[in-house]
């Protein structure tokens, strides 16, 4: 088993409070911490609420950055199967939430049949989804345009995260989201990521045809400068064609840190509406 003391714990706690789990799946620069006021927000509202982390992430935003060799190697492939692992020990089928990276695996989870119900956010795009958006390649650059970081980890400057994740918001905003969420991110994802399209055998994979799939919610936020409209509508076409609900819905005015800025509870709320609806 590869799931931490803590992730143990919070599975334990979501199995005794017999409630409806809530799985949130964080993406490339973040920690499961930034989802904290999601899950308070959602086990105010009768949930009970689990956000493991990627394998080996530090606990507090401070250790990562001290410490950014340990997000080295990373794939998609191994977080999504951490992630199956966690939710294989609950006891019910969750809600599964997730952001960028985190949207993309998701998607994988819920194509997988592990998913009551899913909503993706600003997901990345998988194999099979083509537009490619000048925006998205600007945002990955700092990565991609390196061959040699694909082990290793990298820090955004603020500069890069004020472009890719806080561009609709104000510039104070902003210095305070850089001082409080990004940390070190692994290469590996977003060379997976660029390379889908040509590798058939990609772990940017999602099986969207699952009639087990269950539910899906695309949430797309219209300024989204890493995972603009364009990636969302094409998933969105191609999720679509399953026999269960599939919506799709753009925020206005809203970038990539639409989850974890001063309007998340906006996003919230049209995610815990959904999974609500399909109750």
């Amino acid at each position: 088993m590869s799931l931490s003391t803590s992730e143990i714990q919070d599975i334990n706690r979501a199995n005794a409070a017999d409630l409806p789990p809530v799985v949130f799946v964080h993406g490339l620069w973040m920690l499961a911490s930034s989802w904290q006021p999601w899950r308070a927000f959602f086990e105010d509202n009768g949930y009970a609420t689990i956000a493991p982390g990627w394998p080996d992430d530090p606990a507090t935003v401070g250790e990562a950055r001290a410490n950014p060799r340990i997000f080295a190697g990373k794939s998609v492939g191994q977080v999504t199967s951490h992630m199956a692992e966690a939710i294989a020990a609950l006891r019910r089928k969750p809600a599964i939430i997730g952001h960028s990276f985190g949207g993309l695996i998701t998607q994988q989870l819920a194509g997988q049949g592990l998913g009551a119900v899913s909503v993706a956010i600003d997901s990345a795009p998988f194999r099979g989804v083509l537009p490619l958006p000048l925006s998205a390649l600007r945002s990955a650059r700092p990565v991609i345009g390196n061959p040699a970081n694909y082990r290793r980890a990298i820090m955004l400057t603020y500069e890069q995260f004020r472009y890719s994740f806080a561009n609709a918001v104000s510039e104070n905003e902003a210095r305070r989201l850089y001082d409080a969420y990004p940390v070190p991110g692994s290469g590996i994802p977003l060379f997976q990521a660029a390379a889908a399209n040509v590798n058939p055998f990609s772990q940017i994979k999602v099986n969207t045809k699952n009639p087990d799939r269950g539910p899906m919610l695309i949430i797309t936020g219209e300024k989204d400068h890493i995972a603009p409209h364009a990636i969302a509508a094409a998933s969105y076409r191609k999720q679509k064609r399953n026999r269960a609900a599939t919506q799709i819905q753009e925020v206005p005015d809203r970038g990539h840190s639409l989850v974890f800025d001063s309007g998340w509870q906006d996003v919230a709320e049209t995610a815990l509406a959904f999974i609500k609806s399909t109750r």
